[in-house]
């Protein structure tokens, strides 16, 4: 029986999952490997381990696979697609296909049907595609000037609310708060100056690590940094939505949440919800956090004509 590989290539992990012609077989996870973020050895390392470990839950070798989809942010561009497809070429010998991974998202959560995902993982963005076959994308303009909403602004956000408390309420009682706390342990200092100092350090350092530290707290800056996190994403799934879908359509736009951010956030979730019925009214949010990996391998199927 054939075999088909998706996989989902981020900035924080990567997810491949092996599914037959109707079924999910296994998955598994590895580190990250969007080529930008972490560079090809380090991408090299976890396409290559989370391949062979998902084949080896499979109970299948590389040599069986038919088809493999690979999504990742920037991947689409042909630089980095030559680069992804080589890496995964040296251990699979059939065809591989390299997309975004707004592609892959829009794929699991929609299939081919319209609406808009927004993806809030390491970094952000909207993407929607209406009845007519037409997409459209907002956001996802890069950690330094855009990418609000995500693992990597939020992290940013938290540090600098945390800094200005310390200015306004004095640096002992915001340095023993539970979120300058979960920030001094996810980054390894010790001090708020330390703190600053790694956060304008060059190169710049990985702010997405901080998100857990703050999802985790129960701190009200950090639930005001996380409520903005949500109003933002909010704001720009609602410039798709006007663009992209008329005000003559009939009926509710479905949209979807994807990425880490929202899977991990109750409070980004909330404040998603809540912003978009009042910025977008005909939004209908979808409850559950869709995995955009489901997308890549049913990409796969199609591609060697086995449409499920």
């Amino acid at each position: 029986m054939p075999h088909y590989l998706g996989i989902d290539g981020g900035g924080t992990k990567t997810t491949c999952a092996v599914g037959d012609e109707n079924r999910l077989i296994a998955a598994a996870t590895s580190g990250p490997s969007n080529v930008v973020r972490v560079g090809e050895a380090q991408a090299r390392e976890s396409l290559h381990r989370v391949v062979q470990q998902a084949c080896a839950a499979s109970g299948i070798t590389t040599q069986q696979v038919m088809h493999t989809c690979i999504g990742g942010s920037g991947a689409a561009r042909p630089e980095l697609a030559a680069i992804v497809r080589g890496i995964l070429a040296e251990i699979l010998p059939t065809p591989i296909d390299v997309v975004g991974d707004m592609e892959i998202a829009l794929q699991a959560a929609f299939d081919d049907a319209p609406g808009v995902i927004v993806i809030a993982g390491t970094g952000s963005i909207a993407y929607g595609r209406d009845k007519m076959g037409k997409t459209l994308r907002a956001g996802g303009w890069g950690f330094e000037i855009g990418d609000e909403g995500s693992a990597h602004w939020i992290g940013r956000a938290a540090v600098s609310a945390v800094l200005w408390a310390s200015d306004r309420d004095g640096d002992d009682k915001v340095a023993s708060s539970p979120l300058a706390k979960g920030l001094f342990k996810a980054w390894g200092v010790s001090s708020l100056s330390d703190l600053a100092r790694a956060a304008n350090s060059v190169p710049g350092p990985d702010f997405a690590v901080l998100f857990r530290a703050v999802a985790a707290s129960e701190d009200e800056l950090a639930r005001e940094v996380l409520g903005k996190a949500g109003r933002e994403l909010a704001d720009v799934a609602a410039v798709v939505i006007r663009r992209l879908f008329c005000e003559d359509d009939q009926g509710s736009v479905p949209v979807a949440m994807i990425g880490g951010v929202f899977r991990h956030a109750a409070l980004v979730r909330e404040a998603f919800y809540n912003e978009l019925q009042t910025v977008a009214p005909d939004a209908r949010v979808m409850p559950q956090v869709v995995e955009p990996v489901e997308g890549a391998l049913r990409m796969a199927r199609k591609a060697a004509g086995k449409v499920t």
